[in-house]
This record gives structure tokens, C-alpha cells and sequence, in this order.
């Protein structure tokens, strides 16, 4: 495999998942480049939805297709925003609104604790019967205020316990080890190895 669609068009997954992927020299290729636009996210689970682009970015490029579902889940909001983490502030998609809405939430809480959580999704063909699949947690606690200029969705408020620093405030590098989305195509990198 020499290339493989993203199912995504968004700019901070291309430079994630372009950076982790690299050393296997496979090109990724955003969907926009195609013009596929992005796929419905109908569902309950990460899964389903990831299933759904996936399958959807590989009917409209004919390549083989990467497509992540992804979210923050918050211990307190019976792990709201989940699925909805994108337009939990609704349309049009803003981080900023997304943030905002989550800090109002746990206003008066002080049960902070959250963790990422990202399911990855590859796909042979848009039929493909037997799809790789990986998932990653990031483990930590949602602040009070937003820190750091990196990143993107909930980062600035993602706080690691263990480093002292959000999402926001990591260096790319270290992020891509440590992050959900890290440990789910780290996990996926290895299944390549042993795949059909």
C-alpha cells in the first residue's frame, strides 16, 4: 500500500496522522483532494462512525481508506461530549464554541477527570469485510481555563496529570506518542506488519 485516503478534513488529524504514518512511506491523501465530501456521523459509537467514513472516503477514492472517530469523554456528563465532541456547540463546527460550552458545563463541578478516546479504521476497499481496527485512551482532566497555543479541539483544556501540560502545550512529537490518536496508529502501525 503506497497510498490511502484520510477520511478527514481536518488539518491537525492530516498533520497527526501524516507524521505517525511517514516512516511506512505510505502517502496520505486528505478526501478534499478528491472533493468527497464528509461523510454522515449518524451513529452512537466511535466505531460505527468510523466505519461509516472509512467505508465512504474508499467508495468516492478507489484507494484503500484511514478514517478515525474521536472524542473527549467527560466522567462527570456521563461521558457527553463522546460522539458529539465535534459540533457539541453546534453548527457550524468551532473549537472555540466546543470549549466554551464544555467549561460551562463543569462550571460548578469539581470532578474534572476525562479522557480522550479514538477508534482508527482501515479499509482495503469500501467493501472490505475484514477492517484493521485500533483504539487509543488518553486519560486525564478537563481545566478550569484554556492553556497553550498547539493542538486542536479540546487540547487547551486537556490537562496530562502525570506531564503537568495540556494538549495544547505539548510538542507535536511528544503528543503523537502519548495521545489517543498516538496509541490507536501506533496500534494500527503494528497490525500492518502482521495484516493480510
Amino acid at each position: 500500500m503506497k497510498q490511502l485516503v484520510l477520511a478527514s478534513n481536518n488539518p491537525g488529524k492530516i498533520r497527526e496522522i501524516g507524521a505517525i504514518l511517514a516512516p511506512l512511506k505510505i502517502e496520505v491523501i486528505p478526501q478534499s483532494h478528491f472533493n468527497i465530501p464528509e461523510a454522515e456521523e449518524p451513529h452512537g459509537t466511535f466505531i460505527e462512525n468510523a466505519l461509516a467514513k472509512a467505508r465512504h472516503a474508499a467508495a468516492g477514492s478507489g484507494l484503500p481508506a484511514l478514517a478515525d472517530d474521536s472524542g473527549i469523554c467527560v466522567d462527570v456528563l456521563d461521558g457527553a461530549p463522546g460522539v458529539h465532541s465535534a459540533r457539541f456547540a453546534g453548527e457550524p463546527k468551532s473549537d472555540q464554541r466546543n470549549n466554551q460550552r464544555l467549561l460551562e458545563l463543569l462550571v460548578r463541578s469539581d470532578n474534572r477527570k476525562a479522557h480522550y478516546y479514538c477508534v482508527i479504521v482501515l479499509l482495503l476497499h469500501a467493501d472490505d469485510p475484514q477492517p484493521l481496527i485500533a483504539e487509543g485512551e488518553w486519560h486525564g482532566e478537563v481545566l478550569r481555563a484554556p492553556r497553550g497555543s498547539g493542538g486542536f479541539g479540546y487540547d487547551p483544556l486537556f490537562l496530562d496529570p502525570l506531564l503537568g501540560q495540556t494538549g495544547a502545550e505539548l510538542p507535536m512529537e511528544q503528543k503523537n506518542r502519548i495521545s489517543h490518536r498516538g496509541k490507536a496508529l501506533a496500534l494500527l502501525v503494528q497490525r500492518l506488519g502482521t495484516a493480510r
